[in-house]
């Protein structure tokens, strides 16, 4: 009775102590995943003062925090002398996104074109 008592006991604090990194979401957390064939040297999103930088075919980013953000942002590539942007010409009528983990998946097209996939983590 007393082992049962006790292994209920921890696993009771074993589960009550995991968080999940979606429990204490304070920010709109994006990373970029470069989805095309170049290296990204830097990754402008938005107004934000860090670009994400050095991200090979495949790669993620570290998240950067961000005070509002859309399903789609103003983005500017650097890869090696070749700058490829993606300028949205407005966010009106667009909802901001709400606190959470979001991956914008980026590709470059042959004609220079930058598609942004929007991923919710």
């Amino acid at each position: 009775m007393k082992r049962y008592i006790v292994l209920t006991m921890l696993l009771a604090l074993g589960f009550g102590a995991c968080t999940d990194r979606d429990d204490d979401v304070e920010a709109i957390n994006i990373r970029i995943k470069n989805a095309s064939t170049l290296i990204f040297d830097a990754v402008q999103v938005g107004e934000s003062p860090e670009p994400f930088t050095n991200l090979a075919p495949d790669d993620y980013s570290d998240y950067q925090e961000f005070e509002t953000a859309y399903t789609y942002a103003f983005i500017q590539i650097t890869s090696g002398e070749e700058t490829f942007t993606l300028q949205p010409i407005d966010f009106v009528g667009e909802t901001p996104l709400p606190f959470g983990f979001y991956t914008y998946e980026l590709d470059i097209t042959d004609t220079g074109e930058v598609i942004l996939n929007f991923v919710i983590d």
